[in-house]
């Protein structure tokens, strides 16, 4: 299995203990020592992964860290946990900042099960980061950051190429968050940079000057909406040697959509299938592929979505499922055995037209 499946089948098993974990020690048990096991590190084995390791600094005696990564039998990645969900302030990371200091590991992980957040010193040597380099989220990732996460996995561990990549992921987190808070809010200075073209000769008025932050926010919001609709029209323009090949059945289908399901995507197709032959005729579920998707539809039709299948584009195996009001909640999978937990939902999206069809009769 690819390291990128292994981190998506541990994010179906987080999302499906997360309720149930409700203390820091089970945290730790569902959560955390898995995930030092997904790095490739035996979480048995004390010479490489040891539990509360203890060291006196300064006046304090017998502080613990939750867990420290070993190699050659020096500390190399130290681990701070807080109960699943909880708060992940830096200002409840003291034993962490501690430890760090008096220890030569150059990266703090500091947890609650479904986030982690890296921390090493690259302010000033020897002191740790009050801002992570890099986060990591089980609840919502994507195929690079698990290409960051990777670099930390015992088989490819090498400090100097992360702490290369740590200041570069640094200061790119920094910027995209100043440009996030110009676009919501454009800095003065910001905006007479953009306008003073127009602007040669007059005075920056507080008119004028709100007058152009008003543009100056619309332009730069326009201009990544324009960014985004370039990249999705890339995404659904077919290849031209697929053109020649369209039927007149898939010239009738909507822009983006794709004519060939994926091998898996057919497997779970043909397991909601099973799960729906007791309440509707097989014949009347179909599928449909779609750019990001796969939909599987009441009567082929696209206004009776009964799930669909995001395979594609996401980080691990979701599949999309729909309330009365057609509102799609995406559920995670550990495998597609799970789409069977899902049965009285898909019936119940069943039941709904049938029931249409049944009073539109009379």
């Amino acid at each position: 299995m690819d390291f990128i499946d292994e981190v998506r089948a541990l994010a179906a098993r987080v999302a499906a203990a997360k309720d149930m974990v409700q203390t820091e020690e089970a945290t730790k048990n569902a959560m955390v020592m898995p995930f030092i096991h997904l790095l490739g590190y035996n979480v048995f084995d004390p010479l490489e992964v040891t539990p509360e390791l203890t060291a006196d600094v300064g006046t304090k005696k017998g502080e613990k860290v939750d867990y420290a990564i070993l190699k050659d039998g020096k500390p190399i990645m130290l681990f701070e946990c807080k109960k699943c969900g909880g708060d992940l302030n830096i200002n409840h990371a003291s034993q962490l900042f501690r430890y760090f200091h008096v220890t030569e590991a150059r990266f703090g992980v500091l947890t609650n099960g479904i986030v982690y957040r890296f921390f090493t010193d690259l302010e000033q040597p020897n002191k740790m980061d009050e801002k992570p380099f890099f986060e990591f989220s089980f609840a919502d990732f994507r195929d690079q950051d698990v290409d960051e996460l990777k670099k930390f996995a015992k088989t490819v561990f090498d400090l100097e190429s992360i702490l290369t990549t740590a200041n570069h992921l640094k200061y790119t987190r920094a910027i995209k968050n100043t440009l996030n808070d110009w676009m919501t809010e454009p800095p003065e200075d910001f905006v007479r940079l953009v306008s003073a073209e127009f602007l040669a000769g007059k005075h920056f008025k507080n008119t004028v000057k709100d007058q152009f932050t008003q543009i100056a926010k619309h332009a730069f919001q326009q201009l990544v909406a324009d960014k985004i609709n370039e990249r999705l029209k890339g995404a659904m323009t077919p290849e031209p040697a697929l053109l020649a090949s369209v039927t007149h059945a898939e010239a009738d289908s909507l822009p983006g959509e794709t004519t060939e399901p994926t091998a898996i995507e057919v497997e779970a197709y043909q397991i909601v299938r099973a799960i729906l032959r007791s309440v509707v005729s097989a014949d009347r579920v179909a599928i449909r592929g779609a750019a990001s998707y796969c939909a599987v539809l009441f009567d082929d039709n696209n206004r009776k979505p009964i799930c669909r299948l995001r395979f594609k584009n996401e980080n691990r195996l979701v599949v999309g499922v729909f309330d009365e009001k057609k509102e799609e909640e995406r559920v995670p999978l550990h495998s597609l055995d799970d789409l069977f937990e899902l049965a009285d939902r898909l019936k119940a999206s069943v039941a709904r037209y049938t029931r249409d069809e049944e009073a539109a009769a009379l």
